[in-house]
């Protein structure tokens, strides 16, 4: 995993990055077992080559989902863009090859 936090994103960025979202479909799905380390494996591959990405959570009341979604963007060392019912949407920039140009 990453040790780096990247910098928090302005409110521009943050909808850029929500527009660029818009069309992703999950490529996470975290499911009955929860936060285990072959998910947080997988989104960490993930983010590496895609920067952006959708995990769908199947949580079933609200605090739940806000819980899983902020302990997932921390662990993945992530930010979230997002998160509309139960979608959330991560970005982490790749530090070595940067994909997505943020606007200012």
């Amino acid at each position: 995993m990453h040790s780096f936090m990247s910098a928090t994103l302005s409110a521009n960025q943050k909808r850029y990055l929500r527009g660029l979202a818009h069309p992703l479909k999950p490529v996470i799905l975290m499911g009955a077992k929860g936060l285990t380390d072959s998910l947080l494996a997988e989104l960490d591959l993930a983010l590496e080559h895609h920067e952006l990405v959708k995990v769908r959570i199947t949580a079933e009341d609200r605090e739940a989902r806000d819980a899983l979604v902020a302990e997932l963007a921390q662990r993945a060392n992530a930010q979230l863009v997002q998160r509309i019912g139960n979608i959330a949407c991560l970005y982490r920039r790749n530090q070595e090859a940067p994909q997505i140009p943020l606007p200012r």
